[in-house]
């Protein structure tokens, strides 16, 4: 009977060590279990039978508001909730039911993206025969038409320009930037602003003002060119827009730790939504088809630079970097 007694204490002793040891490890293995379950990039909320939250992880306590919108009759489907979009996914357990939201909306945007890049591509191979045509006749024009319409023939020509330089601008976006740099004189990409400026539909007195010292820069300028020519297409469509009958533009260079550095300022009207200025296809302006900035962007992280918005001043600073490796 003792034997027994002694044996069914060992035992015992056995199972509450056991015991401990489980418990050890259930409280590890939920620690784990709250850390994978917090770390998932979809908010996720499981509710007992009665409908009570049972578990919420981070991302659904940082979502609140969304839980209360989503639909649940619904298994599977897209959500639209304070400018995103959401997967909402929803299964349910004899003891549970799991909703998760997945928030997709870079990956829609990148599926519009790529679908009106293909349409915009599309169009402008269709557009540009016609158009060189347009201006090949409108050269020929010029050189036959009475002094008096010159300046109509001239302003047809700028017209053809602007339609061009966007067929130009839509194609080397949807096809991708590949900078070929080199050396040269920063004095060629003022002749470009220059003639940019020229090829401007002017309604107001708009003055130009460069002031670059002398330098070399290393990179691609036909590409730069582009850039420059945006920004100051832009800094002119702003100052039309304004109600002031004059304005000025202004490009200035600097030098600095592994830049070289070009800034643009203007006089014309404020830009409206910040948020937006890169993203393709998107303009707060009455001109534009919204691609100048997300182009000029992707021209400038090829030449391993950088774009800021001057915070005091309307203007932007454009960061060329020097590396030539």
């Amino acid at each position: 009977m003792d034997i027994d007694k002694e044996n069914f204490l060992d035992n015992l002793e056995e199972i509450i060590a056991n015991t401990y040891t489980v418990e050890a490890e259930f409280k590890q293995f939920k620690k784990i279990l709250d850390y994978v379950i917090n770390f998932l990039p979809n908010a996720l909320w499981v509710l007992d039978l009665d409908g009570n939250f049972f578990l919420i992880n981070t991302e659904a306590k940082m979502l609140s508001t969304l839980y209360y919108e989503i639909d649940k009759t619904k298994n599977n489907y897209e959500l639209e909730f304070n400018g995103r979009i959401y997967l909402i996914k929803i299964n349910k357990t004899e003891q549970n039911t799991i909703i998760s939201a997945t928030d997709i909306t870079e990956q829609k945007r990148d599926e519009r993206l790529a679908s009106m890049g293909k349409v915009s591509a599309h169009l402008a191979h269709e557009i540009r025969n016609p158009i060189g045509s347009i201006s090949i006749l409108a050269s020929i024009l010029l050189g036959k038409v009475d002094i008096k319409n010159k300046l109509l023939v001239m302003e047809m020509q700028k017209s053809i320009y602007r339609v061009e330089r966007i067929i130009k601008t839509t194609l080397l976006f949807t096809k991708g930037v590949k900078a070929n740099r080199a050396d040269f004189s920063i004095e060629e990409l003022e002749e470009e602003i220059n003639d940019s400026y020229d090829y401007y539909s002017l309604s107001k007195d708009i003055e130009l003002k460069i002031d670059f010292s002398e330098a070399n820069l290393f990179g691609d300028l036909e590409l730069l060119s582009i850039v420059t020519q945006n920004f100051l297409y832009n800094a002119l469509d702003a100052i039309e827009e304004d109600e002031n009958e004059s304005g000025v533009v202004e490009f200035s260079y600097k030098s600095e730790e592994g830049y070289d550095v070009i800034t643009v300022k203007d006089s014309g009207v404020p830009i409206k939504n910040k948020n937006i200025l890169y993203e393709p296809f998107q303009t707060t302006k009455l001109k534009g088809h919204g691609l100048g900035l997300a182009l000029s962007l992707e021209i400038i992280k090829a030449h391993d630079g950088k774009i800021e918005l001057l915070e005091k001043e309307k203007g932007f600073k454009i960061y060329i970097g020097k590396n030539r490796e």
